[in-house]
């Protein structure tokens, strides 16, 4: 569990860890549209080549990223084989009984996989290089203009802040939870299916009560503190936009351009 990088945060002092979290939200949304604009492997190269430099240009290690891809193995997998058997289109490859292979599932496969690894690699960029707090802060600057139809915009940032806050407080947790099972005797890895489920009860019970002491001990804390929820309250942080966020939304124009005139070419 302490392998999970979900809600992590590696301080750095790259450009990547200098943008508004507002620039690097809207640049993430938009790149998981112009990702299906890619219809052949060379529009997937020049997305993928995108990813990677923004890979590089966080300066993290490679480490980061293979651990926030790798728990995902699983669903690309199962992802691409439920391309595979239930998409028929080009050619038969192999057939047997109701299993019809074709060219056109296992490209429709290895595009759906490549869609999967890009989107998890770079937002893995995102929640890497954007303080999990500034993260949220970004989200209800972002959400401001909700404000006129009445969307509680300040309650959400409030709730995404303390619940980004706690994913690693609560991944701490299970590991400590689990140590102390082991150490009494509890075996996490034996056993069958429905024995491996049935191990997963001690963890649960106790994180849960964790976690509701650790929620009231907060309500307690920011009532006794005056807490007042509201558009009035003055921030800390304050979010300000720079060249380097125009830079990074004009990257996402100029790729969408790219793939647009690709696509042109090719027709």
């Amino acid at each position: 569990m302490d392998k999970i990088i979900m809600g992590r945060y590696i301080p750095g002092d790259s450009i990547i860890h200098r943008m508004d979290p507002r620039s690097k939200l809207l640049a993430m949304f938009a790149f998981v549209f112009v990702i299906f604009m890619a219809t052949d492997l060379v529009g997937y190269g020049i997305l993928f080549a995108y990813t990677v430099l923004a890979v590089v240009l966080s300066k993290i290690k490679i480490s980061y990223y293979y651990t926030g891809l790798k728990p995902m193995f699983g669903l690309i997998i199962f992802t691409a084989l439920f391309q595979i058997l239930f998409t028929a289109s080009g050619e038969t490859i192999f057939k047997f009984w109701i299993i019809n292979i074709t060219t056109g599932a296992l490209m429709n496969a290895l595009y759906m996989s490549l869609r999967l690894i890009l989107i998890i690699i770079l937002s893995t960029v995102l929640t890497l290089t954007t303080a999990p707090l500034t993260l949220a802060d970004g989200v209800a600057t972002g959400l401001a203009p909700l404000k006129k139809i009445g969307v509680p915009v300040y309650d959400i940032g409030l709730m995404l802040s303390i619940s980004l806050r706690f994913i690693p407080t609560l991944m701490d947790d299970t590991t400590r939870i689990m140590n102390a099972q082991r150490s009494r005797g509890m075996d996490f890895g034996e056993g069958n299916l429905i024995q491996k489920i049935k191990s997963v009860i001690p963890i649960l019970i106790p994180l849960f009560v964790s976690s509701f002491k650790r929620a009231d001990d907060l309500a307690i804390a920011m009532e006794s503190r005056g807490f007042q929820g509201g558009d009035n309250r003055s921030k800390y942080r304050i979010l300000k936009w720079h060249f380097r966020d125009t830079a990074l939304i004009l990257s996402i124009v100029v790729l969408i351009a790219i793939l647009f005139m690709w696509n042109s070419f090719i027709k």
